[in-house]
């Protein structure tokens, strides 16, 4: 069983993140570091673009080993036809987790004996406000109940679509069709098979994968149309006994997407946290992720990012064009919108000339205990705005001779004190130790934490 390994949740693999100080902008900012998919080793990512009961699902593949060795099976509501499969371009999942990833953003106070004058409407909430929470045999085998639907080939891939009567005749034939079924895979096939779901069943042609000058398996993608608005993980929890990290994208015309069988909590966001997890954002964001996860008993689905693809604030990377889109199975694009113009580079927030296509990023954690169930989704009417951010506030370092200047002085070690204390309740870091990062960015142990703060920035 050593050659197993499970690679996307929803697929076998076949072998084996004050008080006083001045307003900020809302959101905008300047993107300096993001918690993307890299921060975790097998973070399986699916995008789901989906309008009224046509559903396009995209399917990453982070398979390690012998492309040989490569097969999936994935529970699908209608047999699908050649046509409605196809191999997507690799990069455009890598395009959506840019975009979409939580981020920190830096400000810099201004001059407090000298403010700028903005209009009221784009002041931000306080410093500390929080976001809420498949050569197999050509002929049927009657006996064991399994049907081929429909093969062929598209690009690198062997395609089977499957049905079968029982979970037991289903794995008997896989096993005697060259599978390597891993143990438990009976039982968790066996709900799938009773709602008369069909498998698709892919595995790499050698030849084709060779001739395809590719490195690494491309991303295969199935369009489909059915009421049900689900994503079959369970399978992919037969040989994991470790929690899994799971990365949907649902694109939609309408609004936000969420969990409708488990409960869809926002990441804690717009918070101020100390400058020196400039260094440390990875560590920083794995541990809020696994403190809120734990705080929220392990079986929540969180939300990291809603946004109207249209624009960005502040921007990570580039919002997708709308060819872009439509390889990401985008498929309600106006015939005009291929003419879109997309701003060139990113920083501060911007607006573009897209289609309209909503996107929310939705981050599982999971184990069979925890998540029994396959997940079901919904779309909403609700386009507000949502993103996992980050502050650092940098004080400011000139003359504060004037009296709101004095006074802006004396409240930084409140605000010192709340950042730490925000940072330390986010990740459950020890108190005492972010005190001390704070102490050793001046270098000076002799003052009192904050004091050597103020010393540092030349109070």
């Amino acid at each position: 069983m050593k050659n197993f390994r499970l690679f996307i949740p929803l697929l076998i693999a076949l072998f084996t993140v004050l008080s006083f100080a001045p307003n900020a902008l809302a959101f905008c900012g300047f993107y300096v570091a993001k918690a993307d998919t890299k921060l975790y080793n097998q973070a399986s990512q699916v995008v789901i673009a989906r309008d009224g009961n046509k559903t396009v699902l995209t399917m990453a593949n982070d398979f390690q080993g012998e492309v040989k060795d490569f097969a999936m099976v994935v529970p699908v509501p209608t047999v699908i036809k050649e046509e409605q499969v196809r191999v997507a371009q690799p990069n455009i999942i890598e395009r959506l987790d840019a975009f979409s990833a939580p981020r920190l953003v830096e400000y810099f106070d201004e001059d407090p004996c000298s403010p700028q004058i903005r209009p009221q409407s784009l002041l931000a909430p306080t410093a500390a406000t929080r976001g809420g929470r498949a050569e197999e045999k050509t002929m049927q085998d009657n006996s064991l109940g399994v049907t081929v639907e429909a093969r062929f080939n598209v690009g690198e891939y062997d395609i089977l679509i499957l049905s079968a009567k029982e979970s037991n005749g289903l794995e008997t034939w896989l096993r005697r069709n060259g599978y390597k079924m891993p143990r438990g895979a009976n039982q968790l096939l066996k709900p799938y098979v009773r709602s008369s779901m069909k498998f698709f069943v892919a595995k790499v042609n050698l030849d084709k994968f060779k001739e395809s000058g590719y490195q690494f398996l491309r991303p295969l993608q199935i369009s489909y149309e059915s009421p049900k608005f689900m994503l079959p993980i369970r399978l992919g929890m037969i040989n994991s006994k470790n929690e899994q990290d799971l990365i949907v994208y649902i694109l939609s015309p309408q609004g936000q997407a969420e969990v409708t069988n488990y409960r869809t909590v926002k990441v804690p966001s717009n918070v101020n946290i100390p400058v020196f997890v400039k260094n440390e954002f990875g560590d920083f964001y794995k541990s809020m992720f696994q403190n809120s996860y734990t705080k929220e008993d392990k079986k929540v689905a969180f939300l990291e990012y809603a946004w109207d693809m249209g624009n960005c604030d502040p921007c990570s990377a580039e919002p997708l064009n709308p060819e872009e889109l439509k390889q990401a199975g985008v498929f309600w694009l106006d015939n005009n919108s291929s003419d879109a113009i997309v701003s060139p580079g990113f920083g501060r927030g911007r607006s573009f000339s897209t289609s309209n296509v909503f996107i929310s990023r939705l981050h599982v954690r999971y184990t069979r205990n925890k998540f029994p169930e396959d997940l079901m989704f919904q779309t909403t009417s609700n386009r507000e705005s949502f993103q996992g951010r980050y502050v650092l506030q940098h004080p400011f370092t000139g003359n504060l001779q004037c009296s709101a200047g004095r006074e802006y002085r004396r409240s930084l070690s409140r605000r010192f004190e709340q950042e730490a204390q925000t940072l330390a309740q986010l990740t459950n870091w020890k108190i005492q130790d972010i005190r001390q990062k704070m102490q050793l960015n001046v270098g000076n142990f002799t003052s009192s934490w904050w004091e050597n703060i103020l010393m540092f920035f030349g109070f």
